[in-house]
């Protein structure tokens, strides 16, 4: 009797400690709430693991590291998400791996003219600078632009000029030249030159290495900034979507930030990284399901390629693309930071 009553002793504690580590489980699987985060991005495009070597590969990663480590030790040391995002995005700037500030693809005419913004959360406040040249980090004299004018966005000549009176560091044309963007200009003038500019289809990879950051602070403000040089052999003037609040990027502490890389003038149609805070003010879905709603469907749909890195107010990331690879790389507080290049 005592045999038996003993299995059933043993049975009932098994059963209560299965139970007990069932309901453990569970509470680990649910989704936390971060105390601050940080995504960056380096640009997407024709992305494949045979067609790069691994010495390439590994500078790119450490590269994408060293980036998004700057950004998360401001969040760490009680910053601003704007601090983050600017401090991420200028060590991409100084790059010449990167399609932004030293890195910069050429236009039609041989220049550099670069295009940046910043957008808060909090205040929705934005600064921006379009078709600019010799100023080595734009993303920084955008948020002059948003801190110091009531403005929105400067471009040409006139934000030079701002750029001057702020004091912010200009760097000659000789900066700017990397000889691959020299190269990439030359094989695309000669491809132009067999056909009318009309018909000329814009290479996969021609915007590859637009930068950007996205960040949740320990006050729980949002912040987004997008860098880039456009697009090569663009024409004079011309602007894509990255200094345009609400087509490259947007922030609002109330839904998400964004920041956005592909092929602008469909982003500026698109209107996508706003259509991204719409869906999940308006809707009521989470991050994860607009982000891919917009960029896999409607993106998509409309024959447009990129991406976009996105987080929320709980420091939830996403990073949908529809192409075969984006420069990409993520650290939430209490997790180890991850970087990825390619699809899989």
């Amino acid at each position: 009797m005592r045999t038996e009553f003993s299995k059933y002793v043993v049975l009932i504690f098994m059963f209560l400690f299965l139970l007990l580590n069932a309901c453990a489980n569970e509470e680990i699987s649910v989704s936390r709430e971060y105390d601050f985060a940080i995504a960056i991005h380096g640009g997407a495009g024709t992305l494949k693991r045979e067609s790069m070597s691994s010495e390439t590969e590994a500078e790119y990663r450490a590269k994408l590291l060293e980036a998004l480590q700057e950004g998360y030790h401001v969040l760490e040391n009680g910053g601003s998400s704007l601090d983050a995002v600017v401090a991420a995005i200028k060590i991409m700037e100084n790059s010449p791996l990167f399609n932004a500030g030293k890195g910069a693809v050429f236009t039609h005419n041989g220049l550099n003219e670069l295009d940046a913004s910043i957008m808060d959360g909090k205040t929705l406040k934005a600064g921006a600078v379009g078709a600019i040249r010799n100023v080595k980090n734009p993303i920084g004299l955008a948020r002059l632009v948003m801190e110091k004018t009531w403005h929105v966005l400067l471009i040409g000549e006139g934000a030079r000029l701002f750029a001057e009176e702020q004091g912010v560091e200009l760097v000659s044309d000789e900066y700017f030249f990397t000889k691959r963007r020299w190269d990439s200009l030359q094989n695309s003038l000669e491809k132009e030159s067999e056909k009318d500019r009309s018909e000329i289809s814009i290479e996969s990879n021609s915007y590859l290495g637009t930068v950007g950051a996205v960040a949740l602070d320990k006050n729980r403000n949002l912040a987004a900034g997008t860098s880039t040089g456009g697009m090569t052999n663009k024409l004079y003037g011309r602007v894509g979507d990255s200094p345009l609040i609400g087509a490259g990027t947007y922030a609002n502490n109330k839904t998400c930030a964004v920041s956005a890389t592909g092929q602008g003038e469909y982003f500026i149609r698109g209107m996508i990284a706003h259509d991204i805070s719409a869906m999940m003010e308006y809707s009521g879905k989470g991050l994860e399901e607009s982000s891919h709603e917009v960029i896999m469907n409607k993106l998509t749909a409309m024959g447009g390629t990129g991406g976009v890195i996105a987080i929320d107010s709980e420091g939830n990331i996403s990073m949908p693309f529809n192409t075969s690879g984006m420069y990409r790389a993520y650290h939430q507080s209490g997790e180890e930071p991850v970087v990825k290049i390619f699809k899989d």
